[in-house]
């Protein structure tokens, strides 16, 4: 017979960049490109559009901010 062997197995601690530098580095990136698509969807603004255009370009940062960075 096959004796059952329980083994625990504990998960190592993440790296000292994955707990610290990774997540500040990636909110520095998120907040420059929020910011900086969100200041440019403003400097050109096309006539007509009015509040539309930069409320459109924040979210499209926001969702791109979310989509590339979110699972750090």
């Amino acid at each position: 017979k096959e004796a059952m062997v329980d083994v625990d197995i504990k998960p190592s601690q993440p790296h000292w960049y994955e707990r610290h530098v990774q997540p500040c580095v990636a909110e520095l990136l998120g907040s420059a490109l929020f910011i900086f698509i969100g200041c440019l969807s403003v400097v050109e603004d096309v006539e007509g559009a009015g509040r539309l255009q930069p409320a459109l370009a924040h979210g499209l940062a926001l969702g791109l901010t979310i989509a590339i960075l979110g699972d750090i």
